[in-house]
């Protein structure tokens, strides 16, 4: 993608201010819109859950619901009901418009419901508990009409309290980090550890009910005079729920430098709450998850087991968790000697692996510690309290995410202490340096060789964490007494997989969103048909089974998958450069959303899910240089030098946002909005051009491809969602889109000079050819498809389908089309569905026809591919499982949304 000559400039600049004045004319109320979509897709919605059991112990859901353009005015209101025809609570609120101002897409909180639920216009049901919100005093108190949280506004108090009616539950919750400022190899040094307070910056009320509030609380972890390691912190209050949610995100701006012991190394993140013990202490219970639903349940005194027998009506009611009678009443032979019974107070689970956990317990500080048991897979989830109340809580992603951990402490005194730790301290110290010394890579024209030899695009300082974060979900239960097993169960299962309400693929296919008639629901009448649909059900479970095989679990890495196998070693490439983490090359992302918008299968929310949390997080920029940047694949997902939009693309983030409201990443895609800005910081193709170029605010090399597509993600999605900036950002996404269609290649032109102030590009004076086959592979055909769909700019329409006719034409055609043919181009198989896209668009049954020739006979997969794994045991690999080492990570993406969209704009037209 050559950048255009600086003396093109003022050759087109009257040619660039005519563009920029026709954009800016666009951005007028109304006038971009598409021809308005006659108003229809009222009809009533049925939501179900993704999971059988309804919401179960959970707080509440909440659901994004899409329409059609023109179906539902902003002011309309919605109603839920059950089966049953029953009113069900709901809270409404919009999550994005279509450009002619009606309801695109919006959110719908409810706190109670187990089977379907029907969504219709009309006056929702209020709550017979509403949550409320009291921000008048010192604190910040939020009800749900069971319990009430105090929330501190200042200070390293988060949460002062937390009651149900007038007991109080837990209190003094805070956050705490634990920094090991040195680690030594083997078994020298000393270990040093200090504790830091998370301290609250700002507290902002985001909602205040009546079925849903939210309260955001920002801050960072304080010692002394040093602040660092910044939070997020998000809780979630329903209606009548006696539980609430928490979403917690960290963004790591320590020091760690490659080749150092000293530096900025996390040795414990947690989450802790002091608990108060009313309880005699043979009436406090301990439980504890282990493997699926099996539990630890024990008393701080057990009198279950002893020499003398204080009854089995008494033991199996402290096993119940009930509360005991007098002892006066036991056989006196036990109440005699009770106090010689011990009190056992603490309690710790490590999960240091994704295979084991231990779990010990001891009765204080200062005395040994004795096993308790240990599994594979701990639920993550735990309970301190008594008859009179206590305090049940949940780690999402325990064991996927190690190393965990949970400790009580001192439940044998008047305050118990919980900690769910994030990071166990009982792990190595978080080490996040640089892999290896650089290898004498200091010029570009080294590093391009050492590309060459190991795909890795490496240049000293570029490998740093700083700046990336991670996100994770914890859930909290005010208990009014000790649950019984079954609601023990129900809340442990709630903590493992959060249950999640969803519109059904019916209506997001109806309602034409995520690019119109992209995709469509699974059909298996004819035997073609039935074979891509057995070749797409292959790929997903493979790559279900290689997470699972292959143990790709842990904090920084759970939810990302690899890039290429190595045949040879019967191993995915983890360890050689560029081809073993995937950081969303090619677009792993929309393969999975697709599979999922037209199946509706919960295991592809999951798995996408997981994948969204990491790429958004852990492979993108936060803070720092490269803020709104992300990391191409690597052996670290920030390792790699090549800092690029196309990684941190909101195109990503989108499904998931949409499709449950979610704030966090709502704020990932907010805080990509003025992203083009980091082109004044990093060129993204400074180690191969050939003509000087200096980043210059007024003429920023910005490629139409894999640059624009991501800029522009981030601001369609600013506009639809009406966000603080979502006027600049309308304009920008027109600005732009005009100044490609002014290019006298269209996006055969490649790149363009972007003034970042105006938002727009210069028109070349000159036709360039410079196509590249990555430029339309991290979402641009969905990306192009949704716009066209919402603006009626013809111009652009034209350029585009222009890109997609030859693309995947010959030489000749291309040549006799631009002057000039494309080169030599990759990704055939995965362009298919640029043609399929353009023959649907155009008529164009020639273009069908090649669309399925590519898709069956270019590269990529084909019919005679395997479609099969092999048995794969000991000694060839590490563990005994399977393997497909014809599968790679960039054709499994290409293959997937290709075939995808083909099947929904040309499955009727397929060949034979």
């Amino acid at each position: 993608m050559s950048p255009i000559p600086r003396r093109s400039l003022l050759k087109a600049a009257a040619v660039a201010g005519a563009a920029a004045q026709f954009s800016w004319a666009l951005g007028a109320e109304d006038a971009e819109a598409a021809p308005r979509t006659a108003a229809g897709g009222d009809d009533p919605v049925t939501l179900d859950w993704l999971e059988a059991g309804g919401l179960g112990a959970a707080p509440g859901t909440t659901v994004g619901v899409p329409w059609p353009m023109g179906a539902h005015r902003e002011d309309r209101t919605f109603a839920l009901t059950d089966a049953s025809g029953n009113d069900v609570p709901v809270q409404t609120w919009p999550l994005a418009y279509w450009p002619d101002g009606s309801l695109k897409w919006t959110a719908h909180a409810v706190s109670s419901g187990s089977g379907k639920l029907t969504l219709t216009t009309g006056t929702a049901a209020a709550p017979d508990r509403k949550v409320t919100v009291d921000k008048s005093g010192g604190t910040i108190d939020v009800s749900t009409g069971v319990i009430t949280a105090r929330i501190g506004k200042h200070g390293s108090t988060l949460i002062k309290s937390v009651t149900r009616g007038a007991t109080e539950i837990a209190r003094d919750g805070r956050l705490v980090l634990v920094r090991q400022p040195e680690v030594e190899d083997e078994d020298q040094g000393t270990v040093r550890t200090e504790r830091f307070d998370g301290t609250v910056g700002e507290v902002t009320v985001e909602q205040d009910g009546p079925v849903r509030a939210v309260i955001r609380i920002d801050g960072k972890h304080r010692k002394g005079s040093r602040s660092w390691l910044p939070f997020s912190l998000r809780l979630y209050f329903y209606a009548g729920a006696d539980s609430f949610r928490m979403v917690h995100t960290i963004t790591y701006d320590g020091t760690q430098e490659p080749g150092k012991a000293s530096g900025d190394f996390v040795r414990g993140l947690g989450v802790r709450f002091s608990v108060p013990m009313r309880d005699a202490a043979y009436d406090r219970h301990i439980r504890i998850g282990g493997e699926g639903s099996g539990l630890l349940r024990e008393a701080v005194q057990g009198i279950t087991g002893l020499r003398r027998d204080p009854g089995a009506a008494v033991q199996s009611a402290q096993y119940e968790g009930r509360k005991l009678p007098d002892p006066a009443t036991w056989d006196q032979r036990v109440t005699t000697r009770l106090p010689y019974v011990p009190h056992w107070g603490d309690y710790t689970l490590a999960q240091l692996s994704a295979d084991g956990f231990t779990l010990r317990k001891r009765t204080k500080k200062g005395y040994g510690w004795i096993a308790a048991g240990g599994g594979g897979r701990a639920s993550g989830f735990g309970y301190v309290g008594g008859v009179s109340g206590g305090l049940s809580f949940g780690l999402r992603d325990f064991w996927e995410k190690f190393p965990a951990q949970l400790d009580i402490r001192d439940a044998h005194t008047d305050e118990a202490t919980v900690t769910l730790w994030l990071w166990s301290p009982e792990a190595q110290p978080m080490d996040l340096r640089f892999y290896h010394d650089g290898m004498g890579q200091d010029t570009y024209a080294e590093q391009l060789e050492g590309l060459n030899i190991t795909y890795e695009d490496y240049e000293p300082k570029f490998g740093t964490p700083y700046g990336i974060a991670r996100t994770s979900e914890l859930l909290f239960w005010a208990n009014e007494s000790t649950p019984d097993a079954d609601t023990l169960a129900r809340q442990a299962a709630a903590v493992r997989v959060l249950p999640q309400l969803a519109a059904p693929p019916r209506q997001l296919i109806g309602a034409k969103v995520f690019g119109p008639d992209l995709f469509s629901e699974p059909d298996r009448s004819t035997p073609a048909k039935a074979r891509i649909e057995d070749h797409l059900d292959f790929l997903f479970a493979y790559y279900k089974d290689q997470v699972e095989q292959r143990r790709w679990y842990g904090f920084w890495d759970y939810g990302d998958f690899m890039h290429t196998y190595d045949t040879v070693r019967h191993q995915w490439r983890y360890d050689v450069g560029g081809y073993a983490w995937d950081n969303s090359e090619l677009s792993p992302d929309l393969w999975l959303w697709y599979a999922y918008l037209r199946s509706g299968r919960s295991d592809l929310f999951r798995f996408a899910e997981a994948l969204t949390r990491h790429t958004g997080e852990v492979d993108v920029y936060h803070l720092g240089t490269w803020a709104g940047l992300g990391t191409r694949h690597g052996v670290q997902h920030f390792g790699d030098s090549a800092k690029q939009q196309r990684i941190s693309n909101t195109t990503y983030r989108r499904f998931y946002y949409f499709l449950t409201g979610d704030e966090r990443v709502g704020d990932l895609m907010h805080a990509n909005v003025d992203s083009d800005e980091t082109f004044l910081v990093l060129d993204p193709l400074r180690k191969v051009r050939t003509d000087p170029y200096t980043p210059d605010r007024h003429a920023l090399s910005i490629g139409f491809g894999t640059d624009w597509s991501g800029l522009v993600s981030a601001w369609l999605t600013e506009w639809e969602r009406k966000g603080p900036k979502w006027e600049k950002a309308r304009a920008r996404v027109l600005s732009t889109m005009q100044g490609i269609a002014a290019q006298p290649n269209g996006f055969v032109q490649g790149s363009g000079l972007y003034d970042l102030d105006a938002g727009t590009f210069a028109v070349d004076g000159k036709p360039v050819v410079s196509v590249s086959h990555l430029s339309a592979v991290f979402g641009l055909n969905e990306l192009c498809a949704e716009l066209i769909h919402l603006v009626d700019m013809p111009d652009f329409k034209n350029v585009y389908l222009d890109y997609c006719r030859y693309f995947n034409a010959t030489k000749a055609e291309q040549k006799a089309r631009y002057g000039s043919d494309f080169g030599t181009l990759l990704l055939f198989q995965g362009h298919s569905r640029l043609d399929a896209y353009a023959a649907v668009q155009t008529g164009d049954a020639t273009l069908a026809r090649r669309a399925w020739s590519k898709f069956y006979g270019s590269d990529g997969y084909t019919e005679s591919s395997p479609w099969r794994t092999e048995k794969l045991t000991g000694p060839a690999a590490l563990v005994e499982g399977s393997e497909a080492a014809w599968v790679s990570s960039n054709d499994t993406a290409l293959y997937g949304l290709a075939a995808i969209e083909n099947l929904a704009l040309l499955g009727d037209r397929m060949p034979g």
